[in-house]
């Protein structure tokens, strides 16, 4: 249940125990912001972003700002079932068959593909011709079409609580979304220099007012770059169903479960149409299905939404960092963490000490995460990792 407190004239609703003061101090910040519409809402999972917390969720009056969208636009989750028993693969197969397989189809970190991919693989109904950042940037797209990106982006191979075997990803839009999202918060500064804006260029919350051109560019191109990310995680999806149908003949594949939590759209909440900026949160209307990944070697879940209004029908993205990366790699112990996951028999990727930015011991207790946000979803599915790759 969320802590309610007044910061300024804005009501701030919490899902948390306690939040980092880094945190705060941006949540203060956007407190201040003169176009904040009804009230600012944190999930358990929030930590210190670039401008503003990620795990937050603001709406406002008339007013897009990039850096509440942020840089990777459109990231988000797939997931997939399958009609596999994970107890039936054999952990050398899996290593050397099945997640060799997806290595070698999926280009990670800052690998893109070396030849051009089809153009059916991109998004479909846009007229490029009226971007300006996105046509710039339409072939580079084609190579990194089906990419998978570093950080916190991931393939995981899981099981659910009856056995079956689930394949999971993480991924957004890529150097895309980086582009599209830099090039507009700097026309956002340059704007609200312009019109000497009250928002202070220190909050790093610079705005694009409706009715603008600036406001028009940048939505068409932010929904492009949603788009991108779905197609780019759809693309990935059908090249791993490829390599675990190869190797594994009878195998079938569910629906694709699919959602974004980097991303701003249009809402009605309190009876008002607004703009809702999902920094690091998804949408959870009644009855929607939610992704919600945990931590390298940690639980993830699928889960359907209760609608809760306080929340503007959000939850949380994911477990939250607990600690920066570099503060990870320095203080974190390698070898306690290889014993961690080789206790639970999960295939991984910790060799050295700079892949300790993702440990999980970097990030908030998921489980302690799904318990604080209990009237925001629901669990449908408790995932178990046994095989994972980060970018």
């Amino acid at each position: 249940m969320e802590k309610v407190e007044a910061i300024g004239k804005t009501v701030v609703k919490m899902w948390l125990t306690d939040i980092e003061e880094s945190a705060r101090g941006q949540v203060e910040n956007l407190a201040s912001l003169p176009f904040v519409y009804h009230h600012i809402a944190l999930m358990p999972d929030c930590h210190a972003g670039m401008g503003m917390p990620i795990g937050g969720v603001l709406p406002t009056k008339d007013v897009v700002i990039p850096n509440a969208v942020g840089v990777d636009i459109g990231c988000g989750m797939r997931a997939v079932k399958t009609n596999v028993r994970a107890e039936m693969i054999e952990t050398e197969f899996l290593r050397k068959i099945i997640m060799r397989g997806i290595r070698e189809r999926i280009p990670l970190g800052m690998d893109h593909h070396e030849e051009l991919q089809d153009e059916k693989y991109l998004p479909e109904g846009f007229d490029i011709e009226k971007t300006e950042v996105v046509k710039r940037q339409y072939i580079s797209a084609r190579h990194q079409i089906g990419t998978l990106g570093g950080g916190n982006h991931f393939i995981e191979l899981q099981k659910d609580q009856d056995g079956w075997l689930w394949i999971m990803i993480h991924s957004g839009s890529r150097n895309l979304g980086k582009q599209v999202g830099d090039y507009f918060n700097k026309r956002a500064k340059w704007f609200n220099e312009l019109y000497y804006s009250k928002v202070e260029p220190e909050l790093m919350l610079p705005f694009l007012p409706l009715k603008t051109p600036e406001f028009n560019n940048y939505w068409r191109e932010m929904e492009y770059c949603i788009a991108f990310a779905k197609c780019n995680r759809n693309l990935m999806m059908e090249r791993i169903e490829e390599v675990i149908f190869d190797a594994l003949p009878d195998v079938e594949f569910e629906p694709a479960i699919d959602i974004a939590h980097n991303y701003a759209a249009w809402e009605n909440h309190f009876g008002h149409n607004c703009i809702v900026h999902r920094k690091g949160a998804v949408r959870a209307r009644e009855g929607e299905i939610g992704i919600i990944p945990g931590s390298m070697g940690t639980s993830s879940y699928i889960v359907e939404g209760l609608g809760n209004p306080d929340s503007f029908m959000s939850s949380s993205h994911g477990a939250g960092r607990a600690m920066s990366r570099t503060q990870a790699i320095n203080t974190l112990n390698l070898e306690d963490e290889i014993k961690k996951m080789d206790a639970k028999g999960i295939v991984h990727v910790l060799r050295t000490q700079h892949d300790l930015d993702e440990a999980a011991s970097a990030y908030k207790d998921i489980d302690q995460v799904i318990a604080l946000e209990s009237d925001l979803v629901k669990i449908k599915v408790k995932l178990e990792p046994i095989a994972v790759i980060k970018g």
